[in-house]
Order: C-alpha cells, then sequence, then structure tokens
C-alpha cells in the first residue's frame, strides 16, 4: 500500500475528482491522511505541521517527501524508482507540506526528496498530480499501453 500524508483538506471538488481519479486505478492502494494546517506564524505553522507529518508516519517508512528542490525524474526513471522502493519490505510514504513548506525535521527524515518540476504547485493540486504520476509509473511497470513514450516529430 502506498501512504499519501498530506497537510490541509481538499474541498475543491475538481481537485478531489482529479485525485481520486488515479487513486482509484491505483495498485496497491493510497492510503490519503489530511492533516490540520497549522495556525500562526509561518515558522510556527511548519513546526506543527512538521511535528504532525512526523507524528503520521507509518512505522519504518521510506519517506519521499514532495518538495520543489527534490529531485526530479522522467517518467520511466520514476517508474523504476517506485519499484525499487515497493519491493522493499518498508511500507511507501510521500509526504506534501501545507503553503509553507515542509518543517526541517520532516526533510531531513526524508529518505528522498521528489520535485514535480521546477515551477511552484498549489499543495492541494499535487496530491492529483502525484496519484497520475504514480498510477502512471506502476503502467509503465506492467507494460500497460497509458504512458506513451514517443513523442512527435
Amino acid at each position: 500500500m502506498f501512504h499519501l500524508i498530506a497537510v490541509g483538506r481538499m474541498k475543491d471538488r475538481v481537485e478531489r475528482d482529479l485525485f481520486e481519479r488515479y487513486a482509484t486505478r491505483l495498485s496497491p492502494r493510497i492510503k490519503l491522511v489530511e492533516l490540520p494546517e497549522g495556525r500562526g506564524a509561518p515558522n510556527e505553522i511548519k513546526r506543527r505541521e512538521g511535528t504532525a507529518i512526523l507524528a503520521a508516519l507509518p512505522d519504518r517508512a521510506i519517506v519521499v517527501a514532495m518538495d520543489e528542490g527534490g529531485r526530479t525524474y522522467d517518467s520511466v526513471s520514476f517508474s523504476r524508482a517506485v519499484e525499487q522502493w515497493i519491493e522493499t519490505p518498508r511500507p511507501l510514504c510521500f509526504v506534501i507540506g501545507g503553503a509553507e513548506g515542509l518543517d526541517g525535521p520532516v526533510v531531513q527524515r526524508a529518505d528522498h526528496m521528489l520535485s514535480l518540476g521546477k515551477m511552484t504547485w498549489p499543495h492541494m493540486l499535487v496530491r492529483g498530480m502525484l496519484a497520475e504520476q504514480l498510477y502512471r509509473a506502476r503502467a509503465i511497470s506492467a507494460g500497460h499501453p497509458y504512458h506513451r513514450a514517443g513523442r512527435p516529430e
């Protein structure tokens, strides 16, 4: 099972539909844990959210933190990485912070840092994008035609 710990609750139906569109197709399934957004000054928000994220992590999890400064992959390379991660006996957990980003202890706990590109994305939208990329990665591994590797000339 994939785990996704994310700060904030998806209230927008379009964002939730995008996430569910791919999450329901994904194998193994993805368990979403939504944490409340912190309150206060930016540093206090990050600290509170970080504490909640660390508390929500499954024991011994491989933690992949979503961060714009993380590693970027092409789809095939990401598929290979996902396959390596899920072959371990440890749970695989992705983490999406809130609007203030991830607190230092969360970044330090992460085994991997993953970026969806150099652009900044709304953290609610990242959930759907990550679910789609996980679905694509699994489709690539299974030889499913969902991913079309060819580019137009």
